[in-house]
Parts: structure tokens; C-alpha cells; sequence
């Protein structure tokens, strides 16, 4: 347990939502994040991306157990996130439950709930120990219009407190697409093995579906959230500078679903993608 909780406490990210580790064995881990603003949008709500890296650490608690450090380096190859309520305010813990445990895939569950017992997110996710392996190069990125705009609230959504710790930049939120850069920060988005931390891509991803999502919709009085999402990784993000790239790819009344792929800015190397499904109440 001790080197698990080591790797939650010295990574600059986990340690700046404030997530610690409770318990932790090779069938299930339990964290809890107390309530800070820092971590919310707006109405003091916590941020869907603090609930999905919950999720995340406690995949990755469990898998580090179950697999032993010879495992290493781990990686969430794979995540599906179901939104179940907001948590407004509140401290929440995570209990994350081994399913199956392959030679080198840990497939796990974590639900993420208030302390009362409130269901806030269920997570899968499928965790893999590369044994010293190193990562297969990853597909080239071509960029989108190059246009930038971050239209009406793009000012207003980086101000947000959550959106303001990772350093998010929307550079562009229009004509149903977007484009946010996160600028690397050891303390704000850094995992201590020399990466960006998947919590943060994650919180990323879904950042930019919403804003693609927004930028189809147009801007009003409206109420939002995220209803699920789903991300691959196709290796860890190195230590640098990430672009994500969203497009919103079809509307159905108040629901949006928004590809958005996850790049290294000085490379344009895509680490990761996935879709968001989004939803704007308009009526």
C-alpha cells in the first residue's frame, strides 16, 4: 500500500484535488476527496473530472496491487464513465472493486458516492501493466481549420475554478467544434512517474466535448452536464504540452455526442481519444 499511496500523494495532480487512500489490496481500493472549491464549476458543484479521476486512481490502486510493481508501467488503456447526480459541496469517496484480473489487464469498478450515499459516478476501467514494454508509436494528428475563436463564454469557462487550476486555454469553441491546449504543470497536471496524469486528460476529454457540444448549441440560459463518456489511451502522455481537438458529430434534441481526440502539442502524436455524451436542456 505504501508505494500506492506514495504515487497518489507525490503526483502533483491527485495531490492538488486533495484524493487520499484509504485502503488498498489486490481485489479493491476506497478513496475519499474532501469537498474544496478549487475542484468545481460553477454552483459549487464538484467537476465531472474529479469524479472520473477517482475512478481512475482507484482502477489504477487496485490494478498496482493486483499486479505487483514488476508490472510497470501502468496505464488506463480504457474508461467508460456513467454521470449519475451532481455532488454540490460535499466530500465523496470511491470504493473500486477488482472484476477480473488477466496477466497483464485488470478490469476494474469504482463508484464514486457522497459520504451519505448519494450515487455520483459509476467507472469501469481496464487497466494495463506493460512489464518494462515499451508503448508502440501512436497515430500522427492533422490538426483542424486552424481557426480560433473561443467564442461568447470561453473567457468565462477557463475562469472556472477546476477549468483554472489545470491551466486550460480554450482556443477555439465554434461552428460545432473546439480546441483547448493544457499547458504541462508538475503541480497542477503531473503524475510522478514523468507524465501528465490520466485524471487530467481525462477531465481534458471531457472538457473539450463539452465545449464542441456547446459550440453546436449556441449559448443561452441553459442547464448542461455530462451524461457518460468513454476514452482510450493508446500509451501514457509524456511530460509536455497537450491539445485537445473536439468535433460534435450528431444532436438529437437536448443530447450531443463529441469525438474528441488528445494530442502532444510539439508533436501532434495522439495519445488518447474518446467520446462524450453531452446534454443542454434548452426549453
Amino acid at each position: 500500500m505504501k508505494e500506492i499511496s506514495r504515487w497518489i500523494k507525490d503526483s502533483g495532480y491527485s495531490s492538488f484535488l486533495g484524493a487520499e487512500l484509504l485502503d488498498v489490496d489486490g481485489e479493491s481500493a476506497k478513496l475519499r476527496l474532501p469537498w474544496n472549491t478549487a475542484n468545481s464549476n460553477p454552483g459549487d458543484v464538484l467537476h465531472g473530472g474529479c469524479a472520473v479521476s477517482l475512478g481512475i486512481l482507484g482502477g489504477q490502486a487496485v490494478a498496482r496491487a493486483a499486479l505487483g510493481p514488476q508490472a510497470a508501467g501502468f496505464h488506463t488503456a480504457q474508461l467508460q464513465v456513467a454521470y449519475l447526480a451532481a455532488a454540490q459541496e460535499e466530500e465523496v469517496v470511491a470504493q473500486a472493486h477488482l472484476l477480473r484480473r488477466g496477466k497483464t489487464l485488470c478490469f476494474v469498478r469504482t463508484d464514486v458516492t457522497t459520504v451519505s450515499g448519494k450515487p455520483i459516478a459509476a467507472i469501469l476501467t481496464t487497466v494495463r501493466g506493460r512489464f518494462g514494454e515499451s508503448p508502440a508509436p501512436t497515430p500522427s494528428h492533422g490538426g483542424d481549420h486552424g481557426e480560433s475563436d473561443p467564442g461568447e463564454i470561453g473567457g468565462f469557462i477557463e475562469q472556472q475554478p477546476f477549468i483554472a487550476n489545470r491551466k486550460l486555454r480554450i482556443e477555439h469553441m465554434t461552428g460545432s467544434t473546439s480546441r483547448i491546449a493544457m499547458p504541462f504543470s508538475d503541480q497542477h497536471n503531473g503524475d510522478c512517474e514523468g507524465a501528465v496524469h490520466e485524471g487530467a486528460i481525462a477531465a481534458l476529454l471531457d472538457t473539450c466535448g463539452a465545449m464542441a457540444s456547446w459550440a453546436e448549441s449556441g449559448i443561452g440560459p441553459y442547464r448542461a452536464s455530462t451524461v457518460s463518456l468513454q476514452s482510450e489511451a493508446f500509451a501514457p502522455a509524456p511530460a509536455e504540452d497537450l491539445v485537445a481537438y473536439g468535433r460534435c458529430t450528431h444532436r438529437d434534441g437536448d443530447i450531443f455526442w463529441a469525438d474528441v481526440d488528445i494530442t502532444v502539442a510539439a508533436t501532434a502524436t495522439v495519445i488518447g481519444r474518446g467520446t462524450v455524451l453531452y446534454r443542454i436542456v434548452t426549453n
